[in-house]
C-alpha cells in the first residue's frame, strides 16, 4: 500500500507571490453591494428558485427569534455577522416581526423529512422580508451561512462600507448529502495555538463543515496536558518538524482548559471535535516522554517496555519521516498511558467518535497479529468512554475486531477496483462506516501544481499537483467499487502539518480547496458540475479577502478582476 510519506522541507518564509496577491486585493475598494442575477452560493443548495425583486436590510431591520429558544443564539450570530459591514444595530427581538425584518423560526419545516431536518433549512426571501425555518438550531445556523452569501460580498468587511444590502428573492430547500463533513488539522508536527484553530473554525463553518478532527500527537510532538503524565507535555511538546538545530520552530502545548475552550468554540459553530492520538505508531513523542518516567506511580517502574521502535533506547527524529516508532502491545504500561489519554480527551470532546489512528506501522516493527492485538486492547478503552472507535482504514485489517458501526477513514489514493482499495472493503465487511478522505482528492497538504507553492506542501499523492478540480471532481459514494452511500457517512479534508507553521500558511493550503470539498459533502452528486461550481467559487474570492483569509488564487478559477 502506498505510504503517506511526508518530507521534511522547512518553511523559511511565506511565498512572496501570495503576499503580493493578498495585498493587491486588500488594497482594492470593497466589492459593490449590488445583487447578482444568479446567487452564488457554496455549497450549492439542494433546491433554489429565484423570484422577482429583493429584500433590503436597512437601519430599521430587526432579527426576530423567540426568547428562551435555541433560535435566539443563532439570531445573535447572524446579527454579529451583519453589523460590522452595515453599521446597523440589527437588534434581536421577539414577536411576529414586520415586513422589514429577518425571521428565524425553530420548529417544523414542512418541506424537510425528519432525517433532512437534522441540518436542513427552508429559506424564503422577498420584498416583504426574510423567513428562515429549520427543525434544529444547527439547521438555522446553516441557513444563516447561506444568507451571508446571498448578500453582496462587502458584507464580510469588518468595517462599515456602503450598501445597499440586498438579498434576492429566493425559495431554498436545503440539507446535506452526508452527515459528516470534516476538516482535519495536524497540530502535532507544528504546534498551532487555540486562537489559530478558532479562526479556522470560523472559516470552515461558514461553508457548513461540521466536524473538526484534531491530530494532537505524532512523532514530533504531544500537544495537550494529560493529568498524571506531565512528561507528555514537559518533554513531548518541545519540538516540531525541523526543530533539530533550529531555534525558530519551537513546540508548545495546550492546557486542558485551552482544549475545552476550542471545543466550546466549535460547538458554538455547530462543529463537533474528534481528537486523535495515533497508535500504535506515530508516537515517538509519547515514547520519548515516558521511556524514562520511572518515578511515575501510575506506571510499573519499568516503562522502557513500551518501546517497540526502530531505536532502543528511542531517539528524537524531527524530520518528516514515518514508520519508525511503535508502542508495544505486550506492555501494560502502554495501555495505562493510553487509558489516561483516551478517558481525559473523551470527557472533554463533543464528537461521538474517538480517533485511534492506526496507520503506517511497518511489519518490521509490529507483525499484523501484534498490530491487531494493540488495537483490540485499545478499542474497548474507547467504548468504555461511550465513544465510537474511529481510525485510519488500516484499522479494518486482518485480525482486528472493531465494534459494528466503528468508523474507518479511507485515505488511500487507490480507487475503483484497484487491489489497494482492500482496506475499504475490509471495513465494509466488518460493518464499519466510512469517511472518505482519499489523498488525491482530500489531502490539503499536497501542492496545487508542480513547485506550487515552492515552499509549502508535499507531493507524494499529487506528483503533478492537486488543484481545485481534483478536490471537486470525484464521488465519495462510488470512488471505490462496491463501497456506496450505504457505507459512506461523509468526507474529510486533511491538513497535515509538516510544512505549515502559521495561520496564513495553513489558510493558503486549505482555501479554496476545502470549499470545493464542502460541496462534495453537501450537494447531491447529480446536482454537482465543475463548470457550474467555478463562478460560484470565484465569488468567494472577495469574501475571503475582506475577511482576511489568505488563499491560493488558482488559475482554474475565474476570480473577479
Amino acid at each position: 500500500m502506498p505510504s503517506r510519506r511526508r518530507n521534511s522541507r522547512l518553511i523559511v518564509s511565506l511565498l512572496a507571490a501570495v503576499a503580493g496577491y493578498v495585498v493587491a486585493i486588500s488594497s482594492s475598494p470593497p466589492a459593490s453591494a449590488q445583487p447578482t442575477a444568479t446567487p452564488h452560493v457554496v455549497p450549492k443548495p439542494v433546491s433554489m428558485t429565484v423570484g422577482t425583486g429583493d429584500f433590503t436590510i436597512t437601519r430599521q431591520t430587526h432579527i426576530v427569534a423567540e426568547p428562551q429558544s435555541a433560535a435566539r443564539a443563532v439570531a445573535a450570530d447572524l446579527a454579529a455577522y451583519l453589523r460590522p459591514a452595515t453599521g446597523y444595530p440589527l437588534p434581536v427581538v421577539s414577536g411576529p416581526g414586520r415586513d422589514s425584518d429577518i425571521r428565524l423560526e425553530l420548529g417544523d419545516a414542512p418541506e424537510l423529512t425528519p432525517s433532512q431536518a437534522a441540518e436542513g433549512y427552508v429559506l424564503d426571501a422577498g420584498p416583504d422580508g426574510v423567513n428562515l425555518a429549520a427543525g434544529t438550531a444547527h439547521g438555522l445556523f446553516n441557513g444563516i451561512q447561506t444568507i451571508r452569501q446571498l448578500l453582496p460580498s462587502g458584507i464580510e468587511s469588518r468595517t462599515t462600507v456602503q450598501g445597499p444590502w440586498t438579498i434576492p428573492a429566493v425559495h431554498i430547500v436545503d440539507y446535506p448529502r452526508y452527515g459528516y463533513r470534516g476538516f482535519m488539522l495536524d497540530i502535532a508536527r507544528h504546534f498551532q495555538t487555540p486562537e489559530t484553530v478558532m479562526r479556522l473554525i470560523d472559516e470552515a463553518s461558514a461553508y457548513k463543515i461540521n466536524t473538526l478532527h484534531l491530530h494532537v500527537s505524532d512523532d514530533q510532538g504531544f500537544r495537550i496536558v494529560i493529568n498524571g503524565f506531565p512528561n507528555l507535555t514537559d518533554i513531548g511538546s518541545q519540538g516540531s518538524v525541523g526543530t533539530d538545530g533550529r531555534t525558530m520552530d519551537p513546540g508548545g502545548f495546550w492546557t486542558q482548559q485551552d482544549y475545552r475552550d476550542v471545543v466550546a468554540y466549535a460547538a458554538a459553530h455547530f462543529m463537533t471535535v474528534v481528537p486523535e492520538v495515533d497508535s500504535p505508531g506515530h508516537n515517538n513523542a509519547i515514547i520519548m516522554s515516558e521511556y524514562n518516567d520511572t518515578a511515575n506511580p501510575l506506571l510499573d517502574g519499568h516503562p522502557q517496555d513500551i518501546n517497540c521502535s526502530v531505536n532502543n533506547p528511542p531517539q528524537w527524529n524531527f524530520t518528516g519521516d514515518v514508520g519508525y516508532s511503535a508502542l508495544c502491545p505486550e506492555s501494560d504500561n502502554s495501555f495505562t498511558i493510553y487509558k489516561a489519554i483516551i478517558s481525559q480527551l473523551s470527557a472533554m470532546s463533543t464528537s461521538p467518535n474517538y480517533h485511534v489512528g492506526g496507520d503506517e506501522v511497518p511489519s518490521s516493527l509490529l507483525s499484523q497479529d501484534r498490530y491487531a492485538a494493540f488495537l483490540n486492547t485499545e478499542m474497548p478503552l474507547v467504548t468504555a468512554q461511550g465513544k465510537t472507535p474511529m481510525g485510519w482504514a488500516e484499522l479494518a485489517g486482518p485480525g482486528t475486531n472493531p465494534p459494528a458501526g466503528s468508523v474507518a477513514e479511507y485515505w488511500n489514493p487507490a480507487s475503483g477496483t484497484s487491489p489497494d482499495t482492500a482496506t475499504a472493503h475490509e471495513a465494509v465487511a466488518k460493518n464499519m462506516k466510512i469517511v472518505m478522505a482519499p489523498a488525491t482528492h482530500a489531502y490539503l497538504d499536497q501542492k496545487y501544481a508542480p513547485n506550487t507553492p515552492p515552499n509549502l506542501g508535499l507531493t507524494w499523492a499529487c506528483n503533478n499537483g492537486c488543484d481545485v478540480d481534483q478536490f471537486y471532481n470525484w464521488d465519495p459514494g462510488s470512488y471505490v467499487t462496491g463501497v456506496t452511500d450505504q457505507n459512506v457517512i461523509g468526507v474529510e479534508g486533511a491538513m497535515w502539518g509538516e510544512t505549515v507553521r502559521n495561520l496564513s500558511e495553513i489558510q493558503y493550503m486549505v482555501f479554496p480547496r476545502l470549499i470545493a470539498l464542502s460541496e462534495v459533502g453537501w450537494t447531491p452528486q447529480a446536482a454537482r458540475d465543475f463548470a457550474d461550481f467555478l463562478p460560484r467559487l470565484a465569488a468567494q474570492g472577495p469574501r475571503l479577502t475582506l475577511a482576511g483569509t489568505n488563499f491560493y488564487p488558482s488559475p482554474e478559477v475565474p476570480w473577479p478582476a
